[in-house]
């Protein structure tokens, strides 16, 4: 299926089409000049002007400051002698694509002198030309001024969100390499100690089905016991690896308290607006870990879940009013506590723990935001 010709490209709009006719604009000035050595003068400078914007662009360091140079001198000519000042605007363009700041700043200044200069002259010498296109002129000043700011400000914030993105792969690819060692880890501790005791028992009831077999029985009956604890807790680690929203979380949250006789309180705006699935799910499991700490530990009866959704973070706390625990002798060691700040510490998290009329845990992520675009007809 051939692609559809668009008048106006994705991306750029009707910009070419505007510079097109910036390109065209200066021969329409030069021929209105009575001799023709200033027609060839015109024509050259304005050639030269394009094949040094076009040099400009892709020069880097010191050849900088010498295409911008030349710039600068065949606007300002033009100008005088033409009366053209459009020119400024091309300039003032490139100028807002510097990226180094000392090079941007010296350019602007240089610019904006020379084309304030060059506009008194004219409008001391009462051109009529000129005159009559004086709202134009402003608003070319006005660009010189503003578009260059704009532009650069634009491209540093460009390159920040492309580090940003960077960073959050580079943290996404962490994460997985974490989550997989614990995958292991937890494979290693649950199913081979597991499978270990099931092959034990097999070999001692095999030698006893003869000798005692009562014994043997019994021993079968711990294998198969053994078994059933095992696929309890592989099925247990494959729900914990399917992505979970805080909201989901909450409503076991809410029956694990229920069941303990804790009373549960709750504020928060649900749903997240936006947030990351990944993100929510780091939340979700340490919302979990707290909650299970409480009912295990704390002797608390009353739990309270805040969830906060601010610009830059999502802060999560789980207060009880439980016996407390010793932050000073024992940092975060045990309880799971240890295994949330590592998993925290990847997504440039952390938790916080308050000691005041029972426990407070401060959880804190950066707000990941996802941007749903609407789809294209």
């Amino acid at each position: 299926m051939q692609k559809r010709f668009l008048i106006f490209q994705k991306g750029s709009g009707i910009a070419p089409y505007i510079w097109s006719v910036f390109s065209i604009l200066p021969f329409y000035f030069i021929f209105q000049s009575s001799s023709t050595l200033e027609v060839i003068i015109g024509i050259t400078l304005t050639v030269l002007f394009f094949i040094s914007y076009r040099l400009a662009f892709i020069s880097k360091k010191w050849p900088v400051y010498l295409w911008s140079s030349i710039l600068i001198g065949i606007s300002i000519s033009m100008t005088i002698v033409f009366q053209f000042i459009y020119f400024a605007f091309y300039i003032a363009y490139y100028n807002g694509k510097i990226k180094n700041r000392i090079a941007f700043i010296v350019i602007y200044i240089i610019h904006l002198v020379a084309t304030t200069i060059a506009i008194n002259i004219n409008v001391a010498l009462r051109d009529e030309m000129f005159i009559s296109q004086l709202p134009f002129v402003i608003i070319i000043w006005i660009s010189v001024i503003l578009l260059p700011w704009n532009l650069f400000n634009k491209g540093k914030q460009d390159i920040l969100e492309e580090k940003l993105d960077v960073a959050n792969k580079r943290i996404s690819e962490l994460v997985k390499q974490e989550e997989r060692q614990r995958i292991a880890r937890d494979l290693h501790d649950t199913l081979g100690q597991k499978l270990s005791l099931i092959g034990l028992k097999s070999d001692l009831a095999r030698k006893l089905i003869y000798k005692n077999p009562e014994q043997a029985k019994s021993e079968l009956k711990d294998v198969q016991q053994t078994a059933r604890t095992a696929l309890n807790e592989v099925r247990k680690m494959v729900s914990q690896m399917r992505g979970i929203r805080v909201s989901e979380e909450l409503v076991r949250v809410k029956q694990i308290l229920d069941a303990a006789e804790i009373g549960f309180t709750l504020e928060t705006d649900l749903p997240l607006k936006n947030s990351s699935l990944f993100m929510e799910n780091v939340l979700s499991m340490c919302l979990k870990e707290a909650v299970t700490n409480i009912v295990k530990h704390s002797k608390a009866t009353t739990c309270s879940i805040n969830i906060e959704q601010l610009v830059d973070e999502l802060r999560l706390t789980v207060k009880d009013n439980g016996v407390g625990m010793d932050v000073i002798q024992d940092p975060g060691k045990g309880s799971g506590l240890e295994g949330m700040k590592e998993r925290l510490e990847f997504v440039n998290g952390r938790l916080d723990i308050i000691e005041d009329d029972g426990t407070s845990l401060v959880i804190t992520v950066p707000n990941v935001v996802i941007h749903r675009d609407k789809e294209e007809q």
